[in-house]
């Protein structure tokens, strides 16, 4: 007998039981009475089944046919009850063995990476994370083939050891293939802790979540050594970066004392509004945002300057310290515009809209999260969260505007060189050097 022929007929041996008529009729009829949970069971059941003929089939490609054994003193031992993981669940199987007279027992390899509990783990915490509670797991899980591993503890476990193993993956990604077009850093505070998170925009306009620092608050001790592990695991930070920021003072102050006055920065407009209204009695705040809204949506930047200046003086005769909360953010409100972003490109920058979206994933993934234990767990937490945000990202709108907005800004540091000039002073030594003043 052939031995695919052979094959063939132990599975369609291990399929009678299922496709028999009597079997086959009554699952129809449960199909009838419980819908897509009995369509679930019968595809877990013939997922065992299959999963029980590819060991029996590598025994057979290792051993060889009964009549025909390809080792000398390697023998089939028979089968004996085993489990692995399909899917989300751990079900039972029949497992067959192979020993060596030297040897002793020999390991399916198909055996072996379906009991990894690794893949199982992933797919727990994917789950977890769309919002499934861990202590409720069992309840979800189908009852197929006696369901094993599936209490609160095991799930914990389980739980524990992907999200910890995604923490140390997001820990030590590398950036050197990334090139930033645009950097965002903004605060999420969970359990009483300060987590300062970065996502970059590359030149391609794709988003990922590069990292986080743990602080007690937002300043700037945090936010350098965010910059600096960042840094070291490969990104290259330069001038021509755009940082996108709430206005969070130790960012800035970080992001100052790093690039200096060659620093693109942008403030968002959506807080600097909130900001604004503060300061305003109710029946102004609707009249404040479509001003302020108005002025940025100008595509000159002559015409954006003056706009805001006008409604900087309108604001001056109604309440001074909105006017003043302006004018602190001025020349940042009007980086995009100096620079010449496209209207598309710009509605995407001129806003920390782009990060604040994955904080609400985050907030989504850890909606049943009733305490967030010490700092490890929590660090696991987030960054699982932030790495099954990152699944959901697109490409940003005006994306192939990118590479002008590159060009415009080597130009623009061009012209800022030009407007350099240089004059020669004395030391104290009477020796001349040149020193570099802004005309």
């Amino acid at each position: 007998m052939r031995r695919d022929t052979k094959q063939r007929k132990k599975a369609s041996e291990m399929l009678q039981e299922m496709t028999g008529a009597f079997g086959f009729a009554r699952r129809v009829e449960r199909i009838i009475q419980d819908g897509k949970k009995a369509m679930d069971v019968i595809h877990l059941e013939l997922g065992r089944m299959l999963v029980e003929a590819v060991m029996y089939c590598e025994r057979e490609v290792i051993a060889g046919p009964d009549y025909n054994p390809k080792l000398t003193g390697t023998y089939k031992w028979g089968s004996q009850p085993g489990s692995i993981f399909l899917g989300d669940q751990k079900i039972p199987v029949e497992h067959p063995r192979l020993r060596d007279i030297r040897k002793g027992e020999i390991e399916l390899q198909s055996y072996k990476k379906l009991c990894d509990p690794g893949q199982f783990s992933d797919e727990l915490l994917g789950r977890l994370l769309r919002g499934l509670s861990g202590r409720r797991y069992h309840e979800t899980v189908i009852d197929a083939a006696e369901a094993l591993g599936v209490s609160a503890g095991s799930v914990s476990r389980h739980t524990a050891e992907a999200s910890a193993r995604q923490l140390k993956e997001f820990r030590e990604r590398r950036f050197d293939d990334i090139k930033p077009f645009a950097m965002m850093m903004d605060t999420v505070h969970r359990g009483g802790l300060a987590f300062v998170v970065a996502l970059v925009i590359d030149t391609k306009g794709k988003k990922t979540p590069l990292g986080y620092w743990e602080g007690a608050s937002e300043n700037h001790t945090i936010c350098e050594a965010l910059l600096t592990s960042l840094s070291d695991r490969g990104l290259s930070l330069h001038d021509d970066i755009i940082w996108v920021t709430d206005g969070g003072g130790g960012i800035i102050r970080a992001l100052k004392d790093r690039f200096g006055k060659k620093l693109f920065h942008v403030r968002c407009f959506n807080h600097k509004s909130r900001n604004i209204q503060r300061h305003l009695r109710k029946e102004y705040r609707k009249e404040a945002h479509r001003k302020f809204k108005t002025a940025l949506q100008q595509e000159r930047h002559e015409d954006a300057k003056k706009s805001l200046e006008e409604f900087e003086v309108w604001l001056r005769t109604i309440n001074a310290s909105a006017a003043d909360s302006l004018l602190e953010a001025f020349d940042e409100l009007l980086t995009l515009h100096r620079i010449g972003v496209p209207a598309e490109l710009r509605k995407v920058l001129w806003t920390s809209n782009g990060i604040e979206s994955m904080f609400s994933i985050v907030r989504d993934c850890e909606s049943n999260v009733k305490n967030h234990g010490k700092s490890s767990v929590s660090q696991r937490r987030l960054a699982s969260s932030l790495i099954q945000a990152e699944t959901s990202f697109r490409r940003i709108k005006g994306s192939d505007q990118i590479k002008t907005v590159l060009h415009r800004i080597a130009k623009l540091r061009k012209e800022e060189q030009k407007n350099i000039i240089t004059f020669p002073i004395r030391n104290k030594t009477g020796k001349t050097k040149p020193m570099r003043k802004a005309a």
